[in-house]
C-alpha cells in the first residue's frame, strides 16, 4: 500500500526532470518547486537555515537541516563562483596555465542563492531528485506513460547506444556515490537504475555488488 512506503521511496520515485536547469554542465533544481513538492508529499516537513560559517582560508559554508517524519538530515554547501572556486569576503586571484584568474568577493545574493541550493541538496538526501547528483537521467521509478511519437530514422538499439561504464571516470565515481548512498534499495533496483544509462561489464557488476555488501 502507498502509505507503507518510506519517505525515501516516495520522494525518490518523483521525476524532477521538467523542473531543472543546466548551467556549466551542472544541473540545478528549482528550490521553490522542490520545497512545494516535498510539502505536498510530506506535509510535516520542516527546515532550518543555520548560521553561515566563514573561514579566511576556505571561504563561506552554508548549512541547512530538514526534518521529515521525525528524521533530521543535514547538508553543507560552500559559496562558489561559476568556476566552482570558493568565494571569500574579499576578492582574490589564483594562477592557471592561461594566466591569473580572479574570484569576486561574495555578496549577500551569492550567499542566499547557495543557502537555497543547499536546501535542495538537503531534500535530495530524503530522495527528491537524488538521481541528479548520481549522474542519472531517470528517476528510480518512472511510471508515467511515454507519449507516442512519429517514426524517426532508424536508431541503434538502446543497449548499443549506451556508453560503457569504465573505472577511473567521472561516471564511475558518480555510480559509486549513488550505490553507497542507496544500499537500502538492494541490488535489483540499483542495478536496473545504473543499466538504464550505462553498459556494465560483468566485472563491474561484481564490483558494484561488492560495494553493496561492504559494511
Amino acid at each position: 500500500m502507498e502509505n507503507l512506503k518510506t519517505v525515501f521511496e516516495r520522494l525518490s520515485a518523483i521525476n524532477v526532470n521538467d523542473h531543472v536547469e543546466k548551467k556549466d554542465n551542472l544541473t540545478y533544481l528549482s528550490w521553490a518547486w522542490a520545497w512545494s513538492k516535498t510539502k505536498t508529499e510530506c506535509p510535516d516537513a520542516t527546515y532550518k537555515i543555520l548560521a553561515t560559517e566563514y573561514d579566511d582560508a576556505l571561504g563561506f559554508m552554508c548549512h541547512t537541516t530538514v526534518t521529515i517524519e521525525g528524521e533530521t538530515l543535514e547538508m553543507w554547501l560552500p559559496v562558489m563562483d561559476g568556476k566552482n572556486k570558493s568565494m571569500k569576503k574579499t576578492e582574490y586571484s589564483y594562477s592557471t596555465r592561461f594566466g591569473d584568474k580572479k574570484v569576486e568577493a561574495a555578496t549577500t545574493f551569492d550567499i542566499n542563492k547557495t543557502i537555497m541550493r543547499c536546501l535542495v541538496k538537503n531534500l535530495a538526501m530524503f530522495g527528491l531528485g537524488i538521481y541528479i547528483y548520481a549522474g542519472e537521467d531517470l528517476p528510480e521509478n518512472e511510471t508515467a506513460p511515454v507519449k507516442a511519437e512519429a517514426p524517426k530514422k532508424t536508431a541503434p538499439a538502446v543497449g548499443d547506444a549506451l556508453p560503457d561504464l569504465k573505472k577511473g571516470t567521472a561516471n564511475w565515481d558518480a555510480v559509486v556515490k549513488y550505490v553507497t548512498a542507496n544500499k537500502s534499495l538492494g541490488i535489483e533496483k540499483i542495478g536496473a537504475q545504473i543499466t538504464r544509462k550505462y553498459k556494465v561489464s560483468p566485472a563491474l557488476k561484481k564490483e558494484i555488488a561488492n560495494i553493496l555488501n561492504a559494511e
